[in-house]
């Protein structure tokens, strides 16, 4: 999926919109990151799934392909020369326009092999191991997925957008009406490749019976089907295989099991198990199901009010989730210096009365949050992102000095020792100069 074009922003919308969800202010649309949060899933048994892929349409027809290959010789291309193709097709009642499909699947997964310009029974044979037929029907998804680059559904934007596509269908489980396939489709195309007006109506024309011939060709391999209201969801399969390919590109996409073992935890525990990154923000829903707002926004904000950067942040990330219900605690936490910031912020969010924030605050929040980056620890740890260099950052990084944060050296010779702008470290280092002098000429009572 890496390959394909995947607008975050409009996935992230289309993901709110199909789940009926509260839509995202544009104050936290302004900025998506890299890696997304998925529902947590119900997957079937290895066993039942194990048993369901030579019966997906795909496997059975490149299973019969190799039977009826025997041994014949091919192309310079390492393809079934013309006469041999159309006999495959009318002896094997195939579509002439998925036999190149069926082909490569059936070489790449090793039930045919190639040798000396020859095509013969390859290594593979379909009396696998539970464990085994999965790691093949991995690979027939893969080899799937990577025939978008040339071309797989016939449709060069839905090919495009395949990986949003199947990301959105994995994230909704009841399935999404192709009408709102075509309508997200449409408008990452827009953002990703800004197309003019007249191109727009001619995709917006086309893309309806477009979608159409993918979602019958996505369905062929095994991958989606219709639901009893019409829509477009993912098979049992579908699931596993879109899961494991999200998991791949380091999106954050759990099983209900894995989500589970978290919700009876503490407060500090939840945070104390985000920040050491043995839980992702999918363990949030299930936890907060468990316990009235209020109470948990209490508990939270007692642990953000004496905690450290990287807490306050696990702290934000479990308040975005709760509505105005958890006003009050919220509001509360206006009181405390560590806390008064991002409390304004959250019922800003919200459209509910709160002071107004400073240039000054605003930078007091960045520093936070690249100090928390410096808390995390586990896979997270090792992917510290760096702001992205600009002008903007050079003065965001001169202002540090003067907002008192407790953590703004250790910021400061972060970035200056991390970033790989020039003009960004050599920034840092004369902040952290500056802040250095500040620290010392502050009398002892107003330092913090």
């Amino acid at each position: 999926m890496a390959n394909n074009v995947f607008d975050l922003a409009e996935l992230r919308k289309l993901i709110d919109e199909q789940a009926a969800v509260p839509p995202r202010s544009p104050e936290e649309t302004s900025v998506e990151h890299e890696a997304l949060t998925f529902p947590p899933v119900l997957l079937a048994s290895d066993a039942e799934l194990a048993r369901a892929v030579p019966a997906v349409p795909l496997v059975a027809d490149a299973i019969r392909l190799t039977a009826w290959t025997g041994s014949r010789e091919v192309g310079a291309d390492g393809m079934l020369g013309e006469s041999d193709a159309r006999a495959a097709t009318e002896e094997l009642g195939l579509q002439e326009s998925r036999l190149r499909l069926i082909w490569i699947v059936a070489v790449n997964t090793g039930l045919l092999r190639i040798l000396g310009g020859r095509a013969s029974r390859g290594p593979l044979s379909m009396q696998l191991t539970v464990e085994a037929t999965l790691e093949f029907w991995d690979g027939v998804v893969m080899d799937v997925l990577d025939r978008a680059d040339d071309g797989l559904t016939g449709s060069a934007v839905v090919d495009g957008h395949l990986a949003e596509m199947l990301a959105t269908i994995y994230s909704v489980r009841s399935g999404v009406a192709v009408g709102n396939l075509a309508r997200g489709i449409l408008q990452s195309h827009e953002v990703a490749c800004a197309p003019g007006p007249v191109e727009m109506r001619r995709l917006a024309a086309a893309l309806p019976a477009e979608l159409l011939e993918a979602v019958s060709l996505l369905t062929y391999c095994g991958l989606v089907e219709q639901t009893e209201a019409g829509r477009t969801a993912l098979t049992p399969l579908g699931v596993w295989a879109v899961r494991r390919d999200l998991l791949r590109e380091g999106h954050d996409a759990p099983t209900a099991a894995e989500v589970q073992v978290f919700a009876d935890l503490s407060a500090a525990e939840l945070v104390e198990a985000l920040v050491r990154g043995t839980a992702t923000q999918s363990a949030v829903a299930g936890w907060l199901e468990r316990r009235p707002p209020e109470a948990a926004a209490r508990d939270l904000i007692e642990i953000a009010a004496s905690g450290t950067a990287g807490q306050r942040g696990a702290v934000g990330a479990i308040l975005e989730e709760l509505g105005p219900e958890a006003e009050e605690p919220v509001r509360r936490a206006l009181d405390h210096p560590l806390t008064r910031r991002y409390a304004a912020s959250w019922l800003h969010i919200r459209d509910l009365e709160a002071p107004p924030l400073s240039p000054e605050d605003h930078t007091w929040i960045a520093v936070d949050n690249l100090a928390a980056l410096m808390h995390l620890s586990g896979p997270a740890a090792g992917r510290l992102d760096m702001p992205e260099p600009g002008e903007d950052l050079i003065k965001l990084v001169g202002e540090m000095p003067a907002v008192g944060h407790p953590d703004t050296l250790a910021v400061l010779d972060m970035l200056a020792g991390a970033h790989d702008d020039q003009a960004v470290a050599k920034a840092a280092r004369k902040a952290a100069m500056k802040a250095r002098t500040l620290r010392h000429d502050r009398p002892p009572a107003h330092r913090r």
